[in-house]
């Protein structure tokens, strides 16, 4: 008995572990739940709140869905791809409906995604120019994460102000 259990501990811990066997399998398994929950959250402030800032140094709701995908989008096509990008192209026309800035923080992450997923395993370790000193790109792996991370704990805070319940918490 010990031992079947023992056999199928093993098998289901290494069918866990093949899933994040490199760092860019985990960030892109991170990345797709990272997305579902700021979604959610997109979801449950109504739109006539979108608006809604606590301070007037703040940014808006909308604001801050908008700054995250700008962040995704420069840090993702600047730092893992070929192409140029065009920041102030990028952060102008912000959208006027909830249904469009969900649709395009939705993109952004597929977009980044795809990017990440297209990156060879072995150009993370690769330096980069980055306006704070060279970094890895596995450090700019993580600071996309954590930047999603920082702005979206602030869109709860919004939800709360607001008498929204955030969605219950998505992690690994």
């Amino acid at each position: 008995m010990i031992h079947k259990l023992m056999v199928c501990f093993l098998l289901v811990s290494g069918v866990a572990m093949s899933q994040q066997s490199t760092p860019k399998d985990a960030f892109l398994e991170k990345w797709k739940n990272s997305k579902d929950y700021l979604l959610k959250i997109a979801e449950q402030m109504p739109e006539d709140r979108y608006n809604y800032k606590p301070t007037e140094r703040e940014m808006s709701f909308k604001e801050q869905l908008f700054h995250i995908r700008g962040n995704m989008l420069w840090l993702g096509t600047t730092y893992f791809s070929e192409e140029k990008f065009d920041r102030e192209q990028s952060n102008s026309n912000l959208p006027e409906t909830k249904t469009e800035i969900i649709e395009l923080v939705s993109a952004a992450f597929d977009t980044v995604y795809t990017q990440i997923q297209n990156t060879k395993d072995n150009d993370l370790s690769l330096e980069v120019d980055f306006f704070a000193g060279p970094k890895s790109k596995l450090q700019i792996l993580n600071l996309l994460q954590d930047h999603v991370t920082h702005h979206r704990g602030q869109l709860i805070v919004y939800l709360n102000l607001n008498d929204v319940k955030p969605p219950d918490f998505v992690g690994w």
